[in-house]
This record gives structure tokens, C-alpha cells and sequence, in this order.
């Protein structure tokens, strides 16, 4: 399968986080096509920045449409999901859910380490949106001001190890998530440091990615992921003007029945 990883951040040294830890966690069989979002932010703190990123990764997946079997947005909140299901049909999946997934397998009560503390209102928001808001025990993060968005990992290392400790002697979570791409592949090397499983959310991302792929399940031809309604466009890229069309001539063409005096 082939499996297009889109960075919402500008930041090409995040991209080659993402690049690493997706390229260790991929199935042999699995393709990957590495994107960096082509305006925005370094890195995404609150709902304004993730409203920008999800229009870079939209035209990312636009660009790549018919050529790739899903699509993994790989920054922690996943910008414009879900609303980007609706624009191409194969899986679209953000770290987010397929981190809070894979979490919710291996315990009850979820913790989120995170990198700012701006940034976890956004967090709780998506947490809540994705069903997961009961079972959260807490979003830990880190306070202090942030140097390069690339060497968090290295910067914050001991200070990210204390967070989640934290929050399983106070907080009481059964599992903790390393949020964000900046910290793709952290979760490798301080397993042995936290007592609970450690989930990396590029690592959950790309293996429930290649799991949706293969269950072959179809695409979303009705209900609230069917693709946007047919209306008059302006001002798109080529690529999300054509990208838009594919996907509305894709859905079955709607029909009336009358059955028994209902219109359905």
C-alpha cells in the first residue's frame, strides 16, 4: 500500500522526525510519501493555526489524489478532521485518533503529554470531538518557552519523562501519549523510563493506517463523510477544484422513492 504522511507544520526538520519514525513503524509491503504543508506555522498551538493548516493539508491530499491508499495527517490535533474524510475516498486518519485508539486498547484512564501549555485547550477540544473526553485523566505540558521546534525532544527529554509520571502517580493514567510530531520516536527511547505503555501518535498513526487500509471496508458514498454536495466553486487551486469534482461524481446519483406516501 501507499500512504501519504502530511507534516501541517512548516518545519522540514519536523517532517524528517515524522519521516524517521514513520519509515521505523511501516509494514515492509507499505509506501510512504512524506509532505510538508506549503503555508502556515511552525508548529500549531491553537484552533486559529489549525484552521490555516488544515487548508495546506487539503491541497496536499488534493495534489496526491487517485495515487496513494490514505492519507495520515501527522500533526497532534489533527487539523481538519474531520471534514477532510469528505474529500477523497480512501482512509484519511490524524495522529490524534489513532493515538487515542491505541490507547484506549491497552487502558482505561489516558494522559497527554504535551509541548506548550497553550496548546492543550485545542487538545481537550479534539479529545471530547473524538469520544475519548470521559476517559481522559489529565493533559500535562510542557511550560517553559520553546527553543528550535526540532530539538524539543532533546531540550525537554527529562522534562517530558517527569510529565508523565506525573500523571500516573497523581493522575492516574493506565496509558500516556507523547503528543505532537516534534516528538515522533521520543516514545521509543523512555519506555523503559515510564511505568505505564507509552504511545507515539506517528507510530499508532501509520499502523491503524495500514489496519484501515486492509479492511478494505469502502468508501464513504452516503451519510455525514459523503463528499460535499455539487455547488458553484471559485477561486480553488486546480488541483482542489479537480480534487472537489472527483469526489462529488463519485456519490450516487440522489434519487427520490416514494414508499408508502415517504420520500426517501
Amino acid at each position: 500500500m501507499k500512504l501519504l504522511v502530511v507534516n501541517p507544520n512548516i518545519s522540514h526538520d519536523v517532517t524528517e522526525l515524522i519521516r524517521d519514525e514513520a519509515e521505523r513503524s511501516a509494514g515492509p509491503s507499505t509506501e510512504l510519501v512524506v509532505g510538508t504543508a506549503g503555508y502556515g506555522v511552525e508548529y500549531i498551538e491553537t484552533r486559529f493555526e489549525s484552521l490555516i493548516a488544515a487548508g495546506a493539508v487539503a491541497e496536499l491530499i488534493a495534489e496526491h489524489r487517485g495515487t496513494v491508499d490514505g492519507v495520515l495527517v501527522a500533526a497532534f490535533g489533527d487539523p481538519g478532521l474531520p471534514a477532510l474524510k469528505e474529500l477523497v475516498n480512501v482512509p484519511v486518519i490524524g495522529i490524534t485518533e489513532a493515538a487515542l485508539c491505541a490507547a484506549a486498547l491497552q487502558g482505561q484512564r489516558i494522559s497527554i503529554i504535551a509541548i506548550s501549555d497553550r496548546i492543550t485547550a485545542w487538545y481537550r477540544d479534539c479529545v471530547e470531538q473524538f469520544g475519548f473526553g470521559q476517559r481522559l485523566a489529565s493533559i500535562r505540558s510542557i511550560k517553559q518557552a520553546l527553543g528550535s521546534i526540532g530539538a524539543v525532544q532533546d531540550d525537554f527529554r527529562s522534562t517530558l519523562v517527569d510529565l508523565a509520571r506525573l500523571a500516573v502517580a497523581e493522575d492516574g493514567a493506565d496509558v500516556v501519549i507523547l503528543a505532537g510530531a516534534p516528538l515522533a520516536g521520543l516514545a521509543r527511547s523512555v519506555a523503559s523510563d515510564i511505568p505505564v505503555p507509552v504511545v507515539d501518535g506517528i507510530g499508532a498513526g501509520i499502523r491503524l493506517a495500514e489496519a484501515v487500509i486492509g479492511l478494505r471496508s469502502g468508501p464513504h458514498r452516503a451519510g455525514s463523510f459523503a463528499p460535499p454536495p455539487p455547488k458553484r466553486r471559485g477561486g480553488l487551486s486546480p488541483a482542489m477544484d479537480a480534487a472537489l469534482e472527483a469526489a462529488q461524481n463519485s456519490s450516487p446519483t440522489t434519487t427520490s422513492t416514494r414508499i408508502e406516501g415517504v420520500v426517501l
